[in-house]
């Protein structure tokens, strides 16, 4: 069974920063992409970014309109862990962050919910005015 874990959340004022981690029991696998998403209350979970790690230290990089500019994705492979540095947070960036990894080939681009079949329990970003 593939576990994913987000670690990083918290709470800070419009602004600041925060850098989630995502590690998952199985990137020795080799992950075909990690993807990180977000809920907010009562609205639909969306993609944020979405990295394709390929070989040695590059890899293919996604990111919604919105933060665009503003969240950073990367990769430690030595580590097993994906990073999401979030700069310049706004109260609209306050939501659920969940990560997931994916296995099976797809193309490059934002993931959406379906590509991805691991999920973690989410970690909370709240951004006060």
């Amino acid at each position: 069974q593939v576990q994913v874990m987000e670690s990083g959340g918290g709470s800070v004022q419009a602004g600041g920063s925060l850098r989630l981690s995502c590690s998952t029991s199985a990137y020795s696998w080799r992950p075909y992409c990690m993807g990180w998403f977000r809920q907010a209350p009562g609205k639909e979970r969306e993609g944020v970014a979405t990295i394709f790690p390929r070989g040695g230290v590059s890899y293919y990089a996604y990111y919604a309109d919105s933060v665009k500019g503003r969240f950073t994705i990367s990769h430690d492979r030595a580590k097993s862990t994906v990073y999401l540095q979030m700069n310049s947070l706004k109260p609209e960036d306050t939501a659920m962050y969940y990560c997931a990894a994916n296995f099976a080939t797809m193309a490059y681009r934002l993931g959406k919910e379906a590509d991805f079949a691991y999920w973690g329990q989410g970690t909370q970003v709240t951004v006060s005015s």
